[in-house]
């Protein structure tokens, strides 16, 4: 079937000069990866995440009507590639920034309607030309810069309403994340749903509003239940540090655990499917580098996760760890058991690093575990 495909996609671009895009991709459902035996898999293979994160190629692009920070197809199709070429299956991307282009309507009251038919638009766009290219999309729908009001952004008190209320919660689930499930659920290319990327820091931070861990958790707990109800998509949620993703000695309890989520939301669906947390320098004095440790069990030979999940370094410097190279940063953690790496960035949004610096370690992982990370790839493709 697959071989059936690409001969009448290559047939079309031929004889009408059709461009990437233009042609219908026929989804699989062998493709889909799903969890057993603490890994993840794939058409009954296992599959290692070489991944990256590509958060976005302009700030808040899905769903901008201005032409300096419009989707651009052409470009992402251009970075699969690239991404594909270094021997990278998986990339996680941020489907909305901080919503401050408006692609999500939210009153000022918090609640939520929907999305603008541009944003649909260009995410449907997406998701098909990283099926075409066959990359793996960890989504991530929302981050700790929607609640953030440094510079002066009145939107953000739009987003602290809408955590800080039940009924709001509830209604960016109904009118956002049950819709998107439905519409990409079918794609198996869209392998996770990140519900928010550090979500540490709207409880931390002023700036972020303080928020309560029983808001924050409560509005993670309906999203994670709604997208189990509804579809296939694995879910996780982007921790930046291990101090609110652990319970026990030296941590402050783990605000994503089954118990602590559906102690809010009783459904039996509110929970993660796998852990995601992220790693920085800052962050090693505190509680170890997690690649040279198993990711759990305690310290000093675990970083503590709950051994019920497996996990994943969601977000590290595409640069490597302080002291060490990012080739042994992923060789490393997969010897110890974690399920893969996705360093930040692919594309240089900061200083931590670009393509060129993380595919020493994509290339090397490759060229050492080729069948554990494109397990699915044969002659016949």
């Amino acid at each position: 079937m697959k071989t059936a495909v690409l001969l009448l996609i290559l047939i079309c671009s031929i004889l009408i000069g059709c461009k990437p895009g233009d042609e219908e991709i026929v989804f699989d459902d062998a493709d889909r990866i799903y969890i057993s035996g603490g890994e993840f898999k794939v058409g009954g293979k296992r599959i290692w995440i070489n991944g990256a994160n590509t958060p976005w190629n302009e700030w808040n692009e899905f769903g901008s009507t201005s032409s300096w920070n419009a989707y651009s197809d052409t470009w992402w199709n251009s970075h699969f590639i690239a991404l594909r070429q270094a021997g990278i299956n998986a990339t996680r991307v941020w489907i909305n920034c901080n919503n401050d282009n408006n692609a999500i309507n939210i009153g000022t009251d918090g609640m939520v309607s929907g999305a603008s038919a541009k944003h649909w638009e260009d995410v449907d766009k997406f998701f098909q030309t990283a099926a075409r290219n066959k990359i793996y999309i960890m989504a991530t729908l929302l981050s700790f810069d929607h609640f953030e009001n440094e510079g002066s952004r009145p939107t953000a008190e739009r987003w602290r309403n809408m955590i800080k209320s039940q009924a709001a919660s509830v209604s960016f689930v109904q009118n956002y994340t049950i819709p998107f499930v439905e519409r990409y659920k079918d794609n198996p290319y869209l392998w996770s749903i990140d519900i928010m990327n550090e979500p540490d820091w709207v409880n931390e931070e002023a700036a972020c509003g303080n928020i309560p861990w029983n808001n924050i958790s409560y509005f993670l707990a309906l999203n994670a239940a709604a997208i189990h109800e509804n579809s296939d998509i694995l879910v996780t949620v982007g921790m930046a540090y291990p101090k609110w993703n652990v319970d026990g000695s030296g941590y402050e309890g783990n605000k994503i655990s089954n118990s602590f989520l559906q102690n809010l939301y009783s459904n039996s669906k509110a929970y993660l499917d796998f852990w995601s947390p992220h790693y920085y320098d800052w962050v090693g004095p505190h509680y170890g580098v997690p690649f040279y440790v198993r990711p759990n069990g305690t310290r000093p030979g675990g970083w503590g996760l709950d051994s019920s999940k497996p996990s994943l370094i969601g977000e590290s410097s595409a640069k490597g760890s302080a002291g060490n190279t990012i080739i042994t940063d992923y060789e490393k953690a997969f010897e110890n058991g974690w399920q893969g790496v996705m360093a930040w960035t692919s594309n240089g949004v900061d200083n931590n690093g670009n393509l060129s610096d993380m595919s020493p370690a994509t290339l090397y992982m490759l060229g050492k575990y080729r069948d554990l990370i494109f397990p699915l790839d044969d002659s016949s493709e």
